[in-house]
């Protein structure tokens, strides 16, 4: 019994510092807690974000400890984070049971503040088929497509090349360019072991490039540049096998158009405070809308810091504005109840 009264009063505590946090300085006396791990076939890479999340905010003296979550379970996960008694969540959770709502609702059920969107615009930015139609509805250009479901006929593509992505995935897991009858059979194939749903794409001939978004606005153009084949998981996440030009070396007007439909996608999905946002620019320079990632990594070959460091955002100070956005919106929706 003691034990849950001093959580409870704990919990009470952190509430009350959570409703007045006017001077961010009180974010020291806040529990954070770095949700890492999961169940996806992200897991490796939220493990890595994690571990560079928390020690970036221990190295800035706050109260933060890691919080490994292992399985999808509902009652489970909100039993474990009930446990850990922790103040505000830094999500670094990729994929499914991550990026796709399931989280957060849980978190907003037991009333902790929590880093990122909110669970509708996570799973609208997690599934591609819907995102890519809202991007369609708002006006954002994005490459055309159509949707393969598993079990289902289909037909050969008339041309090449394609992309094949699967509809509910990230970290370029089970995508594929295909340029040929005999790619497209392969690419299928794989491309079906990860998801029952898939995204047939045009392929944009062009630059890959990316932008941050922080606080709501587009940080900086960063261009792609594969060494070989294209920005795959193994290229991701490997040494030397791709460079970056950060800032994309593309022309003022031509960068403030890639940002400004980056901040448009981000908004249109009703995405908050950050996110990355992929995009394809063709050889006449228009940039195509690939896809918007709500909890991008955050590992030492991410994109988003490197998009913030353009703008003279050190990785720790980056980690720290994704708290301090959090909590200034909790303040803020605190304020309106009163």
């Amino acid at each position: 019994m003691r034990k849950i009264w001093d959580r409870a009063g704990r919990r009470s505590y952190q509430m009350g510092m959570l409703k007045n946090l006017k001077d961010l300085g009180n974010i020291k006396d806040l529990k954070i807690g770095v949700l890492e791990g999961g169940v996806s076939s992200e897991r490796e890479i939220s493990l890595l974000s994690g571990k560079e999340a928390f020690l970036a905010l221990k190295r800035q003296g706050l109260n933060v400890e890691e919080v490994v979550i292992d399985t999808d379970d509902p009652a489970k996960v909100r039993g474990i984070l009930l446990e850990r008694d922790i103040g505000i969540a830094f999500i670094a959770l990729h994929g499914e049971f991550g990026e796709d709502g399931r989280v957060q609702e849980i978190l907003e059920s037991i009333k902790v503040p929590y880093t990122g969107s909110g669970p509708l615009a996570s799973r609208r930015a997690m599934d591609k088929i819907i995102s890519k139609r809202i991007f369609i509805g708002c006006g954002i250009p994005t490459p055309n497509f159509y949707v393969l479901e598993k079990g289902g006929r289909y037909i050969a593509p008339s041309y090449f090349p394609r992309v094949i992505k699967p509809y509910y995935s990230g970290s370029s897991i089970g995508v594929f360019i295909v340029n040929c009858l005999k790619e497209w059979e392969k690419g299928i194939s794989e491309a079906f072991k990860v998801s029952d749903k898939l995204i047939i794409e045009d392929y944009i001939e062009g630059k890959e490039l990316t932008v941050g978004i922080l606080d709501d606005e587009a940080l900086s153009v960063v261009e792609i540049i594969p060494k070989k084949g294209y920005f795959d998981f193994i290229s991701k996440y490997s040494d030397g096998m791709v460079e970056f030009e950060a800032p994309a070396r593309l022309g003022e007007n031509v960068c403030k158009k890639i940002m400004e439909i980056a901040e448009r996608a981000h908004k249109s999905l009703g995405c908050r405070h950050f996110s990355r946002v992929d995009i394809r620019l063709d050889r006449n320079n228009n940039p195509f809308v690939l896809e918007v990632n709500s909890i991008p990594g955050l590992t030492s070959h991410s994109l988003l810091p490197l998009s913030a460091s353009v703008r003279g955002i050190s990785f720790d100070e980056l980690i720290l504005r994704m708290i301090k956005l959090s909590l200034e919106r909790y303040e803020e929706k605190a304020e309106q109840k009163v």
